[in-house]
This record gives structure tokens, C-alpha cells and sequence, in this order.
């Protein structure tokens, strides 16, 4: 029993139950709801950098990177913020975009430049630290600006900037929130780091900005955490074409800080930025490199553990393709997930529905690298509500490829299909997190002339 684009299968526990002499929809069944393989990059579907990880009160780790836009022009077309999360550290959900440059009112005209952010938890409330510019002179018009939400990864609202700051180079805001609660704000470029305390409106500096001493070689990209008693900021520094992570340690939040040596060598990127975190009794460092792109300005995040030795010390961190272990069970599959056939969808200026016995039903569509092919899937369902939803597009591809996603009519930008390793290996996973309209009137394309890879089917989760 195959069903058509405008007769989805629903992937339900209950579904498969009247389904269990369908070879096929089980097949498929079973591939949707394995287990990820852990691995760096480990979000590889759009170009993500700079990101800030955070665990909160939902045992859930979060990570709010900068979005990197391909086709790459340069910094200045990073404009969206997304998020992810995981409650294992293997599988990632992606939680959507939460900000673009558009929806800040006081930002620079031409939009662009949204930078290395943080994101900070006081009072039931979620803030989100951003630098932007506000003036077409970017370089010189830097705040750093504001979003709140009651959700760690929804609903984020820009609400303006931290008064009494701004200028050159001022951009990657860190804040970090002690034990007692009080929260410091640190950010720093152009070689100069500066922190100071926040008031408990966490909107607003509470007395003056300071340098931070003690500091070697420092270029940006400051984070900082606490282990033991001891205070650790961490840095990028100025090594040419090859930054490296530093860090340094205090008493004190606000330092002075005594330099301690390098913890994380250059990654194959010129620029290095990264975030500490402890989960579940382990330490992470997360990092960008550009392994998928080979572009400095189109990277990828990543994670690898972090240890320390008995002083304190951290040791160098070894980075690692494979990435880090699973810490808990797999999450299960989504109860509402529904599956489109590709060989359903409508295709288009040389896509071609082949038989492919590898394929979950026999068939994909191929020839995606043809300029301008497509397919795409119409009576897409968004539920009764509509709202944020994962399209998730499983594919084989024999080397890198990508394809451009359109939802609606909007333009959501590519998305990458690296390599599964062969065209008869269905294991690839590209997906991203947008909102849909209540009902089925919904439109999903998908447009090649990027590589060559073939489409097996996609699924659609609410979210």
C-alpha cells in the first residue's frame, strides 16, 4: 500500500499496527526512526557557527549558534539566528529560527550582521544577547541587542539594546550568571575584552565597564564558565589564518585573569569560537570548523569532550570526526510524523522518477543535478493548527551536494546533502525547522543544479 501526496502515511504507533503486512511502509518506518550516528559537524544541513551552549531546566542542551547564509558573501549576510537542542548529545532536534534581522526594529537599514550570540536564564525568563549594527556604518555602530522569551527556543521578542554601550568592534556578548545570581556581561573584538555586572533586569549595566587583564593575545569570542570554585574564560586568539582557543582562570568573575595556555588547536578554519558546558557529568567544548564547505565563511559547529586534570587545568582537546557518546536513550519517533513519497511529488525540468531498489518503495527521484530540476510535494499538511515543523528530506548522495528549499514561496536558503557514500545508501538526513500553515494547503520544493543526489521520500513533524 503506497499512499499518494494527497493520502500521506502517518507514522503512528497505531498506524503501523494496522499496517504490519505493508513491507514497505515498515521499511521505511524503521529507517525514520533509528538512531543518529554521533559525528562532527553535527548539525550539517544549513552553515552554523559561533555556538553558545546552555543547559536548562528541562534537562535538555541547547545551543543557540550564528547562521552562516549559502551562497556565502561574507559575514555580512548572517541575519538569522537557529537553534538546536538534544537530550543524548547523538540526536539534535532542530527548534527553528528564533530571530533574523528583519524583526529588529533598530538594526541597520540594509539588516546583515548578526554575530556570535548568548543566550542567559534569570526570573522565568530567557534573554537573548545579539550583536548587530545599527547604522549602515556597521563597524562603528555595534549594540549589543536584546530578545526575551518565557521558552528556551520560541517566542523571542526583540525588546532594544544595552544602554550606554556600543561602537567598534563591540560584538560577541557572553553572560554568565553565578551561583548567588548575580549576572556579568562580557564582549570583546578587535583585541580587546571588557566585562562588567548586570543589573537584576538583566537589561541593563549595573556600574562601569572594565578591561579584562591578564589576558594573552586576545582577538574575541569570550566565554565564560565556572568548575570547582574557579572561574575559566575562554578566547580566540590572533594566530594568522588559524585562530586558536585560549584560556585563563580567576578568583574572580571580573578578574584579573591568569593566563593558562592553549586548549583547543586550529580547526581547519581561520576563525575559532567555542563554548564550554558540563551535561550530565561530562564536559563538552563546542567549536566551528569548515570540514563540509571547505569556506571560512561557511562553517560548521561541532563538540568534542572536554577534561581537565587534577589541578584544574584543562587538557588539549582532541577534535574528532566521530564526535562525542551517547549519554541517554534515542528519543522516540514522532507520533505525528507524516511521510511523502518523492516519486508522489510533482518533478521538473529533467528530475526523473527512477526505480531504486534501495529506496524505501522501490523508487527516488533523480537527475536533481540538472540546473533548475525540482520536485515538489503540494497538499502538504501543517495539522489543524499550523505552526513549526520539521521537514526532514532523506536522500543518497555519491559526493557533497545541496538543494534549495522553498516553503510556501519562501525562500529558505539551501540545504546541504554531504555525501552518504554511494547512491544506493539511503542514510542521509537534511532537515530543517519552519513554520506551516493549519490544513493542507501547504507547499514544499525542492530545487537541484547543486550536486547530484537522490530523494527517497520526506517526512513532516510538527514540532
Amino acid at each position: 500500500m503506497l499512499k499518494t501526496i494527497n493520502d500521506p502515511i502517518n507514522i503512528s504507533a497505531a498506524l503501523v499496527k494496522g499496517l504490519l503486512g505493508t513491507v514497505t511502509f515498515i521499511s521505511a518506518f524503521l529507517v525514520i526512526s533509528a538512531a543518529c550516528i554521533a559525528a562532527n559537524p553535527f548539525i550539517t544541513s544549513i552553515y552554523t557557527a559561533d555556538p553558545s551552549a546552555h543547559v536548562w531546566s528541562d534537562g535538555r542542551l541547547y545551543v543557540y549558534p550564528s547562521r552562516d547564509i549559502d551562497p556565502a558573501r561574507g559575514c555580512d549576510l548572517m541575519d538569522r539566528y537557529h537553534v538546536y537542542s538534544t537530550e543524548d548529545m547523538v540526536n539534535w532536534r532542530d527548534e527553528g529560527e528564533i530571530l533574523r534581522a528583519s524583526q529588529v526594529p533598530w538594526g541597520r537599514p540594509e539588516g546583515g550582521f548578526m554575530w556570535a550570540p548568548d543566550c542567559a536564564f534569570k526570573d522565568g525568563k530567557y534573554f537573548f544577547y545579539f550583536p548587530h549594527p545599527s547604522g549602515t556604518d556597521w563597524n562603528q555602530t555595534w549594540k549589543i541587542g536584546i530578545a526575551t522569551s518565557t521558552k528556551p527556543a520560541s517566542g523571542f521578542t526583540s525588546i532594544g539594546y544595552i544602554q550606554g554601550l556600543g561602537g567598534h568592534s563591540m560584538i560577541d556578548p557572553a553572560v554568565f550568571v553565578d551561583a548567588d545570581g548575580q549576572a556579568y556581561l562580557y564582549y570583546g573584538g578587535g583585541g580587546v575584552c571588557a566585562g562588567g555586572k548586570l543589573k537584576s533586569n538583566m537589561m541593563e549595566m549595573d556600574g562601569d565597564i572594565q578591561t579584562m587583564s591578564g589576558l594573552v593575545d586576545f582577538h574575541e569570542a569570550t566565554w565564560v564558565f565556572k568548575r570547582n570554585g574557579l572561574y575559566y574564560m575562554t578566547y580566540s586568539d590572533n594566530n594568522p589564518g588559524a585562530n586558536r582557543m585560549r584560556y585563563a582562570t580567576s578568583l574572580n568573575p571580573l578578574g584579573p585573569w591568569t593566563h593558562k595556555g592553549i586548549y583547543l588547536d586550529p580547526t581547519d578554519c581561520d576563525t575559532s569560537h567555542g563554548s564550554v558546558v558540563e551535561y550530565k557529568g561530562q564536559w563538552y567544548a563546542f567549536y566551528h570548523n569548515k570540514s563540509i564547505s571547505g569556506q571560512g565563511n561557511l562553517r560548521s559547529i561541532c563538540v568534542d569532550r572536554m577534561d581537565f586534570d587534577a589541578d584544574g587545568n584543562i587538557l588539549k582537546v582532541v577534535q574528532t570526526k566521530s564526535g562525542v557518546s551517547s549519554v541517554g536513550p534515542a528519543p522516540a519517533p514522532s507520533p505525528n510524523a507524516v511521510l511523502y513519497e518523492a516519486e508522489r511529488a510533482a518533478v521538473g525540468n529533467g528530475a526523473t522518477v527512477e526505480n531504486d531498489s534501495a529506496a524505501s518503495a522501490g523508487k527516488c527521484v533523480q537527475n536533481l543535478h540538472l540546473e533548475n530540476s525540482y520536485l515538489q510535494f503540494d497538499n502538504v499538511s501543517g495539522g489543524g493548527g499550523g505552526g513549526q515543523a520539521t521537514i526532514n528530506i532523506r536522500y543518497s548522495a555519491a559526493s557533497n551536494a545541496k538543494l534549495r528549499l522553498t516553503v510556501n514561496g519562501a525562500d529558505y536558503s539551501f540545504l546541504n546533502t554531504p555525501s552518504t557514500g554511494g547512491w544506493s545508501n539511503y542514510t542521509g538526513e537534511s532537515y530543517l525547522t519552519v513554520p506551516l500553515q493549519a490544513g493542507t494547503t501547504n507547499v514544499v520544493r525542492l530545487t537541484g543544479g547543486f550536486g547530484g543526489v537522490n530523494i527517497d521520500y520526506i517526512t513532516i513533524s510538527p514540532l
